[in-house]
């Protein structure tokens, strides 16, 4: 198992790195110094609940050195031999003779089992991560959503379209209160998650954004929506 990185997916294909989507990243020639003639899997990141600082940095249109405080945070070698250990050695063999310092493998624990699950799901959690990602470590190269591996976490989210503000009261007079956001079929409020930054400066208009909750109401409402962040489209 291991902390599910809270940044923009990036697949490097051995020969350029492209998003989820298939867009190319603009990346200055040094980044990629000394990157595998292999394909290998992970997530452009610097720290946690940087989300939207990393997606500034990484979907200019041009190569720049805001770059320099990116990492590559690797959680897969693809279509290599073996299981989940073995096709990380790959990558670490080959960062021996070809160092790169961008370039980070994400450690892999052992899990011992449901109490250590849970154990190292609060232990990450405090730290400000999302949750983990358990895979099975023996399990083959899939290129396929897959139940080998799954990701945890203490609550869930899903993503809704803003269509309008309410005002803010007290604290929050002339700013925005919350967002109210097409969910499924019905209309979401949420408030809570909202920085001063995003009340005064909100999602825009027909926006998609992240939201966290805690289980349904007798209803089918998400309870305790907290806003996480904009959803990037690429």
């Amino acid at each position: 198992m291991s902390e599910k990185l809270d940044g923009v997916r990036a697949y490097w294909t051995g020969k350029e790195l492209i998003s989820r989507s298939g867009k190319v990243f603009a990346t200055p020639k040094w980044f990629t110094k000394n990157f595998p003639h292999f394909e290998i899997d992970g997530e452009l990141w610097t720290k946690r609940g940087d989300f939207e600082h990393i997606s500034s940095i990484v979907n200019k249109q041009e190569p720049h050195e805001g770059w320099k405080d990116i990492s590559y945070q690797i959680f897969e070698v693809p279509h290599q031999n073996g299981g989940l250990l073995e096709r990380l050695s790959i990558l670490e063999k080959w960062l021996v003779k070809n160092p790169n310092k961008f370039i980070k493998i994400i450690p892999q624990k052992v899990c011992k089992g449901s109490t250590h699950l849970k154990e190292e799901l609060k232990r990450v959690e405090r730290l400000g991560a999302e949750g983990l990602v358990v895979r099975n470590p023996n399990a083959l190269y899939i290129d396929t959503r897959t139940s080998q591996a799954l990701k945890v976490k203490s609550f869930q989210d899903d993503e809704c379209v803003v269509k309008g503000y309410t005002k803010g009261h007290g604290k929050f007079e002339g700013l925005v209160g919350a967002l109210l956001c097409e969910w499924r079929d019905r209309v979401l409020k949420i408030g809570s998650g909202l920085s001063n930054e995003d009340r005064k400066n909100p999602p825009v208009i027909d926006s998609n954004i992240t939201f966290k909750y805690n289980g349904f109401t007798k209803y089918g409402n998400p309870k305790f929506p907290v806003f996480l962040r904009v959803r990037i489209l690429k």
